[in-house]
C-alpha cells in the first residue's frame, strides 16, 4: 500500500475539500433571515453565495464517485502506482480550485473560468475510468 501513498492523501485531500464545502454550505444557509433546512431557495441564483455554496458542494458530491471509486478499483488491482497520483492529484487540485473561482465568481456566463476546472476533473476521472477498464480486461485476458 505505500506504493499508493500519494494516491490516497490527494484522495484524503478530495474528502477534505467536500467536507470543507459541506461547512460552508452549512454556514452559508444558516445566515439567511428565512431558513428552511434542507431547502435552498429556488428563486436564488448565481449572484448569491447561499446558492454558489450548495452548487459548489453538490457538484461536488456528483463528482467523486466515479473517482473515487475508480481509484479504489485501481489499487485493489495493482494499477501504476505513480499515473494513478497524477490523475488524483489533477483531479484534487482542479476541484480546489473550481471551488474557489465558484465562491469567488457569481456569473452565469457559461463557460465561466470554474468551468475550465470542471471540466479537468471530469476529463481526469474519464481517463482514469478507461485506462483503469483497460488495465482490468488485459488482467482478465492474462488469466
Amino acid at each position: 500500500m505505500s506504493a499508493y501513498a500519494s494516491s490516497l492523501v490527494g484522495l484524503w485531500v478530495v474528502v477534505i475539500t467536500i467536507f470543507v464545502q459541506f461547512l460552508v454550505a452549512v454556514a452559508a444557509h444558516r445566515r439567511q433571515k428565512k431558513v428552511v433546512p434542507g431547502v435552498v431557495d429556488p428563486a436564488l441564483g448565481h449572484d448569491s453565495f447561499v446558492f454558489r455554496s450548495d452548487r459548489t458542494f453538490r457538484n461536488s458530491l456528483e463528482n467523486i464517485v466515479p473517482l473515487f471509486g475508480t481509484s479504489v478499483l485501481a489499487i485493489l488491482a495493482g494499477y501504476d502506482a505513480s499515473r494513478l497520483a497524477v490523475i488524483v492529484w489533477i483531479y484534487a487540485l482542479a476541484r480546489i480550485v473550481h471551488m474557489i473561482l465558484y465562491y469567488r465568481i457569481a456569473t452565469e456566463k457559461n463557460p465561466s473560468p470554474r468551468s475550465y476546472f470542471f471540466i479537468i476533473g471530469v476529463f481526469a476521472s474519464a481517463y482514469l475510468l478507461v485506462d483503469v477498464g483497460r488495465h482490468l480486461v488485459g488482467m482478465a485476458l492474462a488469466g
